[in-house]
């Protein structure tokens, strides 16, 4: 086992997402063009899913335009 097997396995254990997704995620993350509306909510979607948290259509809208809009603060929080 290589380290970065060691790495996958740890994060696996802790959060229930696979090496698999989590890869994929960067690779759509890294390739696609976040200010693409449909690349942006299928991120948004894979992120709900491998974190086990709802997101209504509204937040998903108001991330898209954010993000789209060039207008994401530096701190998310402040983001809701």
């Amino acid at each position: 086992m290589n380290l970065s097997d060691s790495f996958f396995n740890k994060v696996e254990k802790k959060t229930k997402v696979d090496k698999n997704t989590i890869i994929g995620l960067a690779q759509k993350l890294q390739n696609g063009n976040m200010k693409d509306e449909q690349t942006l909510r299928e991120v948004i979607d894979t992120l709900s899913k491998m974190t086990g948290k709802k997101i209504s259509k509204e937040q998903s809208d108001k991330i898209v335009s954010r993000v789209v809009g060039g207008n994401v603060p530096e701190n998310i929080d402040k983001m809701f």
